[in-house]
């Protein structure tokens, strides 16, 4: 069953856009730090795209990993330019990448076998 339909996904995506912003400039100053400058970044839980989008606007390619359809369907239409996928994080292989990134609630949910 589908976890955000439509109206709880705009919820929760208004709701969250300021942490998710907040986040982006540290999350951007640690991969300077790490120097990862460029290349994939992984976001799991990725919501609506938000910190996504900070990040391709920094130059990096993002694949972004969220279990709910609906905020997968904001994401896309908010970043044209990254990928998303659906997908429970505990099923789906990571690609090679240059960093793997969470800032949000992904790792607080508890899930049954078939998340």
């Amino acid at each position: 069953m589908e976890s955000y339909k439509e109206d709880l996904a705009y919820i929760h995506d208004v709701g969250y856009s300021d942490y998710a912003l907040k986040s982006a400039p540290g999350i951007l100053e640690i991969l300077n730090r790490s120097k990862i400058h460029q290349g994939l970044v992984v976001d799991l839980g990725c919501g609506s795209g938000l910190l996504a989008q900070e990040l391709v606007k920094a130059g990096y390619h993002v694949l972004g990993i969220d279990i709910s359809e609906s905020m997968i369907a904001i994401a896309r239409a908010r970043v044209p330019n990254a990928e998303f996928r659906i997908a429970s994080l505990f099923k789906t292989n990571i690609p090679p990448c240059n960093a793997v990134i969470s800032i949000g609630e992904c790792f607080n949910y508890l899930f049954d076998s078939d998340s």
